[in-house]
């Protein structure tokens, strides 16, 4: 079985879950799971976890991500984007004597920072236990409680009246579909999405991304290794700690560690073998730590207290 990341470019057509599927038949292995829903037609980077690696799913999901996009003005649908119905739409050419570029650039730029956004009826929130896409389905529209979420930056702004184009770096859970529609309404006017590609989740970036076909090409050639970002780069800033041969029992259950008992193991300028002796080594000592065996084989994240090592998330 694979264990850790790939960085998979989705295309345009393709559902997550369609990613996921595919790579389970490439793969020929079931525990797989992707870590953040793209809309079929957005293309960009999609994180997929593989093995034991899918213990990851919730805090890549958690991430901040930038995207590229484009949004034109007029025009409103009842999915935010090109794709969806039209429901509203103005003469924008009449529009441009008062709507000009300074104008829509200092729009564009009032978002960075926090700000509240309602979602779209076409996303997969659940609502008493619906989806609220399904409920759009239906030709049922419900109120959305506001949610704060944050644009930490906005980049490569053009503006080719009546279309603008962006890069936007921004928080888990923003809609860019709706930070287009709600620019549109800032500007007097409508606004919906025309294009989406995610450039970036944490550390994976569409450069070091690969195609449905290029794993699959990997992975006849034997060279998929090549491609999978281990589990223990995911937290490279951590320190490490190597254990002995004969602690295996105690890690590989799960159990805390005595400190006392890792041996030549120096951890934030304190030994191992001793107590700590205030208050400031108990909080050095409260640092998490990557915990390998004897054959350096991750084993998860480790915490200390009480002079204890604790496992707080095993990659077993």
């Amino acid at each position: 079985m694979y264990n850790g990341i790939l960085n998979i470019y989705k295309e345009k057509g393709f559902t997550s879950h369609d990613v996921v599927a595919k790579l389970r038949g490439i793969l020929k292995q079931k525990k797989i799971g992707h870590t953040g829903t793209l809309d079929p037609y957005a293309i960009g980077v999609l994180p997929v976890c593989l093995g034991r690696a899918t213990k990851l799913c919730d805090m890549l999901t958690h991430k901040e991500k930038t995207y590229s996009t484009e949004l034109i003005l007029g025009k409103a649908t009842d999915t935010q984007d090109i794709w969806g119905k039209t429901i509203n739409e103005t003469d924008i050419a009449r529009k441009r004597e008062t709507v000009t570029d300074e104008l829509i650039y200092d729009a564009v730029m009032s978002f960075i920072g926090e700000y509240s956004q309602i979602p779209p009826m076409y996303s997969a929130i659940k609502v008493n236990g619906k989806k609220l896409y399904e409920l759009a389905r239906e030709g049922i529209e419900i109120e959305r409680k506001p949610r704060n979420v944050r644009i930490i930056a906005i980049k490569k702004l053009v503006i080719d009246y009546p279309r603008i184009s962006m890069e936007v770096e921004c928080s888990k859970g923003t809609y860019i579909r709706t930070l287009c529609h709600d620019i549109g309404l800032k500007l007097g006017t409508y606004g919906c999405m025309t294009f989406l590609e995610r450039i970036k989740t944490g550390v994976f970036e569409k450069e070091a991304s690969y195609t449905l076909a290029q794993v699959e090409d990997y992975m006849k050639r034997g060279l998929l290794d090549d491609i999978i970002f281990p589990i223990d780069k995911m937290f490279e800033k951590f320190k490490s700690i190597y254990m002995e041969e004969t602690l295996n029992k105690l890690l590989y259950n799960g159990n805390p560690i005595p400190v006392k008992m890792i041996k030549n193991i120096q951890i934030n300028n304190f030994e191992a073998d001793g107590m700590a002796e205030s208050a400031s080594d108990e909080k050095n000592m409260a640092e998490s730590y990557k915990v390998y065996d004897y054959k350096n084989e991750f084993i998860g994240i480790y915490k200390i207290k009480d002079s204890l090592l604790m496992p707080e998330k095993l990659f077993l």
